[in-house]
Parts: C-alpha cells; structure tokens; sequence
C-alpha cells in the first residue's frame, strides 16, 4: 500500500477514518472538484484530495466570520507538525501527502498567507493587487498539486509553474464573480476599485446589491478577463503527465462552465449561485476531454 510506511509510525489509531473525513470535505464543499479528480489513479486521487481538503479547512478559517490572526498563527504552526503528530483528519492526511511527494513548503506557507488577507479584509485598488491575492489562495494550490500530480517526460517545474499559476488565478476570478452576493454580505467586495470606477460604481453600490446596466458591464468585463486567462492557461496542461491530463483539464473547464452559467443568470449574483449540475457536467465532460487531450505544449516548454 502507498501509504504503509508511514502507517506503523503513526500514534492516530484509524488513517482510513482520516481519509474518509477528507473525502466527505470535498464532496459537500466542491461536486466540481470531486468529479474531476475521480478521473485521477486512486493513489494520486486520495492525495490531491488531501491537498483540496487542507485548502478548504483553511478557508473555513476566515469563513467562520470569527477568525483573528492568531487562530491563523496557531493553524499554520498546527499545519506544520509532522504525521506522528497530527490530531486533526485533514491536517493528518495533508502532512502524509506533502513528506511522501516532497511538496515544497513555500507554497503552503503563501497559501495561508493569502487566507490572513481576508481576516482584515483591504479593498484592492488595481487588477495586479487582486492578481496578488488570487495568487496566493489560488495559484499556490496549482504549485502544491505538481509534484503529485506530475509533469511530462522532460518539463521542468520551471516551465509549468506559470501555467499553473495563471490557471489559479482564473479560477480564483471564477469563484469571486459567482460569489459576490455572499461575500458582499461579509463586508467583502474583491472588484478592484479601479474596475469599479470604470463602471461608475463604488464598494458600497456591491454591499447594496446594486443591480443595473453598470454592474452587467462589469461584469461582463470581468468575465472576459476570466476567460482570457483559462485560454492562456490551458496549453500548459499538455505539460503534465498523462494521467493527470483528464482531471486538471476537467476541473478548469468545468469551473469556467461557470461564468456561462452567470451568464445564464443575466449577471444577478447576488441572489442566486451559478453551479453546473451533475448532469451538465457528464453532458460537457466527452468534448471536454476530447479537448484536453488533443492540447499541444506550448512552444517556449519545448525549447
């Protein structure tokens, strides 16, 4: 077993109760993220599952609306422990995927950093300071998940990274645009202020909900700037192994079925939430891997 080694030195009595806590964070949390990993071989499967979970604790930290940054702190030191002495499921399960595949802490470490930015929340004057932030809690998932996932024969981390990090950021933006309404209602508003502008809008028009033909265009301008980046983005899933080349093309394809879905809604975020349903997903899934697996790498990876 994958796991075994790391098993007899473990005081947690049950490591299979601890995966199946994992397991149900990333079914209640994420459908989209769930199916698509299912494409994934189960050993690499159950690790990626790990990292989502790890991601969605630590989000949930500042979700609670009563997180300070020493709950922060004392998570980070938490999240640090070796296996042997982890309590927590998701922390368990984490730690054990991150020593067996050498994942680099520098990512998790600006992983938790991004999530102390919403504890005391700061409006982001431009796209490159929200570009920033999006980076942290978003592109650095991508980074942690390389060395589990895998790359192609030949590719370097060096030249995927970019890829992985423009992907985290559109899918970041993709989530920010289907949750206006509940992070409005948390005193969040992720626009850029110099969008906001653009449009004639303020912070204070999202946390009422204003609802006209400005907020449509913003929106539609965001959303084009969210399908930039995915195209950007996609020719460096060619750079991956095979194996991982259906899961990582479905989970962004289908996260950016979401900005159709908005769409779908005539932009009106703040009362309903754009999702794909199951049957959308199977219904999109054959082009989508037909897409996937036909992505030529990009011609500055191959030199």
């Amino acid at each position: 077993m994958p796991w075994q080694s790391a098993e007899l030195h473990l005081s947690v009595p049950n490591l299979q109760a601890a995966f199946r806590a994992t397991e149900q964070v990333i079914r209640e949390h994420s459908k989209t993220f769930y199916f698509a990993t299912g494409l994934l071989p189960f050993s690499v499967r159950r690790a990626i599952r790990s990292l989502y979970a790890f991601c969605r604790a630590t989000d949930d930290l500042v979700d609670s609306d009563r997180a300070s940054l020493t709950d922060i702190e004392n998570w980070r030191a938490q999240t640090a422990l070796p296996p042997h002495q982890q309590t927590h499921a998701v922390l368990l399960t984490w730690s054990l995927t991150r020593e067996r595949y050498g994942v680099d802490l520098k990512y998790e470490r600006e992983l938790i950093d991004g999530v102390c930015m919403d504890v005391h929340f700061k409006p982001y004057a431009t796209w490159e300071d929200l570009q920033g932030y999006c980076y942290r809690v978003a592109s650095t998932v991508g980074l942690l998940s390389m060395p589990i996932i895998g790359l192609a024969e030949g590719v370097t981390f060096e030249q995927a990274a970019p890829y992985a990090i423009q992907l985290g950021i559109a899918l970041q933006l993709t989530n920010i645009l289907r949750d206006v309404g509940e992070d409005a209602q948390r005193g969040r508003v992720y626009f850029p202020e110099e969008d906001l502008r653009r449009f004639e809008l303020t912070i204070q028009d999202i946390r009422e909900q204003v609802y006209d033909e400005r907020f449509i265009a913003l929106m539609k301008f965001e959303i084009e700037r969210a399908r930039r980046l995915y195209d950007e983005a996609l020719p460096g899933i060619a750079l991956l192994s095979r194996r991982a080349r259906p899961a990582v093309g479905a989970a962004a394809l289908l996260y950016a079925a979401i900005l159709d879905e908005i769409e779908a809604l005539n932009y009106n975020v703040y009362t309903c939430r754009a999702h794909t349903s199951a049957i959308q997903k199977l219904a999109l899934l054959p082009g989508i891997l037909w897409k996937v697996m036909r992505l030529k790498p990009p011609l500055q990876a191959q030199d």
